[in-house]
């Protein structure tokens, strides 16, 4: 049965994002298809997004992979929106830059395609990165929604992270070429650094990086500012988006009290940040407490 506001598509619903806004948009009335990767056994739990409420009725969950352009169609048939939420991640740097970006970059467009030609998609949320935004030596104080990321640059920075953010900017100029060649209503969100709490099982890596500053683990980085910003606040400025009519293009999206980047596009639309940076770091401390990390 379709919730009370039509059924929408969240890809990557097992990652840290993904999960939790499958719960904020089943607590706002939705009714949610989420595409995971299926697992070679066919034994993966999902008991972390089947047990949420409301799933039992409003909650569907299929198999679709960004190596698979084409998977998606039947998750996206008849829905009126789509958050696309999923990326390769290849921290360890196991992967060439190349097939990094092409998997996203074609599983992004066979989205988008999905969308279209579904004729029920009437706008579609994708996230994107910071990543996408800061990495263009400018080392300027403010950064919004206008500046991207210098693709050449990264490369000379030789990070393990550098293929990650490469793939988000490209991705994300291919998506917007999508949108605007076809007509397909696209506004795409800038989140930094995620923390706060997880329902997916494993420990979300930006969470376990924050940990690290906080327990002065990470030498390398310690006290130097980052941006961040609450998981809820993610899910809740993703929700704001699709459903409120003016919100067009990029936005970029911050904790209410960290400066660096720029959240004005946001804020002048009327999105309200319930989050600031003690309630951050409590409720990840919190939640990997309960969980056993801590």
């Amino acid at each position: 049965m379709d919730g009370e506001k039509g059924t929408v598509c969240v890809t990557g619903g097992t990652g840290f994002i993904g999960s939790w806004l499958i719960k904020k948009l089943l607590d706002h009335g939705y009714s949610v298809r989420t595409t995971v990767r299926s697992h070679p056994e066919q034994k993966r739990d999902l008991s972390f997004l089947t047990s949420l409420p409301e799933a039992t009725e409003k909650l569907k969950i299929l198999n679709a992979d960004l190596g698979d352009p084409e998977s998606f169609g039947a998750a996206i048939e008849g829905c009126v929106g789509v958050f696309h939420v999923a990326n390769p991640v290849d921290f360890e740097n196991k992967e060439s830059e190349e097939i990094v970006t092409k998997r996203a970059i074609d599983g992004a467009l066979g989205i988008l395609k999905a969308c279209f030609d579904s004729k029920t998609v009437k706008k579609v949320v994708y996230t994107s990165s910071a990543s996408a935004v800061v990495f263009n030596g400018k080392n300027l104080d403010v950064m919004d929604e206008s500046f991207w990321s210098d693709v050449d640059y990264v490369r000379t920075l030789n990070s393990p992270a550098g293929p990650y953010a490469i793939s988000k900017v490209l991705t994300e100029r291919a998506v917007v070429e999508f949108s605007e060649n076809e007509g397909l209503e696209v506004v795409r969100l800038i989140p930094p650094f995620v923390v706060g709490p997880f329902i997916c099982p494993r420990l979300p890596s930006s969470v376990e990086f924050t940990l690290e500053r906080l327990l002065g683990n990470d030498s390398e980085s310690g006290l130097n500012p980052i941006d961040m910003v609450h998981v809820d606040d993610v899910a809740r400025a993703e929700i704001f988006l699709f459903e409120h009519p003016e919100a067009k293009g990029r936005s970029r999206l911050k904790g209410s009290k960290l400066p660096c980047l720029s959240s004005k596009k946001l804020l002048d639309l009327g999105f309200e940040f319930k989050y600031g940076v003690e309630e951050m770091f409590d409720d990840t401390i919190r939640c990997c407490k309960e969980k056993g990390y801590l």
